[in-house]
């Protein structure tokens, strides 16, 4: 069997609870909203992953990110996504972290999917989609820019897996790996 496979940071619960309550503004217009409990910052996406070669990623993320010492992500902003004029989503946007950069390069090699180096890495959590044909149905097309200073303390990165159900994608840990 093959599941969706991904390696992210998850976000407090606190936070999580302030950006949902942040978004309510904009909930009648034409976005699926990300599930509370699925706020994330993802580091990579690995896609359909055998079950079998799960627990290999599983170690070679721990050994990588053990030796790594905490820091922050700092994030600004909510706004549109991946840029106001090709805009799919919803996202808080973060400045760019150097210290990030650096842990998803180490845990790219350590998976063998690295191809080059970034040069830089601006983390974002997606708050929601745009549901494209509904969104430019709109008479006028929504402004979405509002300042929302967040700091995320990065102290463990997790493998996760996203498994389909009626009510939506669902994210589990499969292994938590703390930093140092």
């Amino acid at each position: 069997m093959k599941r969706k496979i991904f390696i992210s940071i998850n976000i407090p619960e606190k936070f999580r609870k302030r950006l949902v309550k942040a978004t309510t503004v904009w909930q009648p217009l034409p976005i699926k909203w990300t599930k509370e409990k699925n706020l994330h910052i993802t580091i990579d996406f690995l896609g359909h992953v055998s079950d079998n070669l799960i627990a290999g990623i599983c170690e070679k993320v721990h050994d990588t990110v053990r030796n790594s010492e905490i820091f922050d992500l700092e994030f600004d902003s909510i706004m549109l996504g991946p840029t106001k004029e090709q805009s799919r989503m919803i996202w808080l946007s973060g400045k760019i972290s150097e210290e990030m950069r650096i842990l998803q390069e180490q845990i790219e090699k350590s998976l063998d999917i690295f191809v080059a180096s970034k040069k830089t890495f601006r983390p974002h959590i997606t708050l929601g989609r745009i549901r494209k044909n509904k969104w430019e149905a709109l008479k006028e097309s929504p402004k979405i820019e509002v300042k929302f200073p967040l700091i995320v303390s990065v102290e463990s990165v997790e493998v996760m897996a996203s498994d389909f159900t009626d009510d939506g994608p669902e994210y589990t840990i499969i292994k938590s790996c703390p930093l140092s």
